[in-house]
C-alpha cells in the first residue's frame, strides 16, 4: 500500500516515529493550502514560502502536542496563520514592503471571456481587499477566506471579541465601498 492511500491519522502516527516518507506525504497533502493561507496574510511569495516551511517544521516537532480534538489540517492552519501574522508584523516593524505592492505591473492580461467573468470578479474583490487597512485586510481574510469565526479571529489577533466583530464589520463596509466605487 502506498502512502497516498493511508489516512491522515496513520500518517501522523508514523510521523511521530520520525518516518520521513510519512512526513513528506503529509507535506504533499497540505502544502498548497498552507502556502495560500500564508500568502494571503504576508502578501509576499518568498515570505509565504518561508512561513509555510517553518510552520511544517514546528508542526512536525510539536506533533506530540496534537490532541486530535480538531482535524489536523485545522491545527496546522492555526500554526501557519500565527506564523504569518508574526512574519507580517516583523515586515511592518522593519519597514519592509513586498515588491508586488510597489511595482506597477505592465503584464498583458488576456481579454475577459464569458466563462471567466467570475474569476475576474474574485480577482477584483481580492485586489480591493489588498487596498484595505492592514488590520481590516487580515481580519477579513481570516474571517471570510480562512473561515474563522469572530472568537477565533479575536484569539488569533489577540484582540477582544467585541473588537473582532467591530473590525470585521468595518472591514466589510470599507470593502463594500471600494467595490461600489471601482
Amino acid at each position: 500500500m502506498t502512502l497516498t492511500n493511508i489516512n491522515i491519522e496513520v500518517l501522523l502516527q508514523r510521523c511521530l516515529t520520525q518516518d520521513q516518507a510519512a512526513q513528506l506525504e503529509v507535506y504533499n497533502r497540505y502544502y498548497k493550502a498552507m502556502y495560500n493561507t500564508a500568502l494571503r496574510i504576508v502578501k509576499d511569495s518568498a515570505e509565504a514560502e518561508d512561513v509555510m516551511q517553518d510552520s511544517f517544521l514546528i508542526a512536525f516537532t510539536k506533533l506530540n502536542t496534537f490532541k486530535g480534538d480538531a482535524p489536523f489540517g485545522s491545527w496546522l492552519k492555526r500554526i501557519v496563520v500565527n506564523n504569518s501574522i508574526n512574519a507580517y508584523k516583523k515586515q511592518v516593524r522593519l519597514g519592509e514592503v513586498p515588491l508586488d505592492n510597489t511595482l506597477y505591473k505592465l503584464a498583458d492580461e488576456p481579454a475577459a471571456t464569458p466563462c471567466d467573468t467570475s474569476d475576474l470578479q474574485v480577482q477584483h474583490v481580492m485586489r480591493s481587499m489588498d487596498g484595505l487597512k492592514e488590520n481590516y485586510r487580515v481580519a477579513l481574510s481570516l474571517h471570510l477566506i480562512e473561515g474563522y469565526d469572530y472568537k477565533e479571529v479575536s484569539t488569533i489577533l489577540k484582540i477582544s471579541y467585541a473588537n473582532s466583530r467591530t473590525t470585521i464589520s468595518r472591514a466589510k463596509e470599507s470593502l463594500r465601498k471600494k467595490l461600489t466605487a471601482g
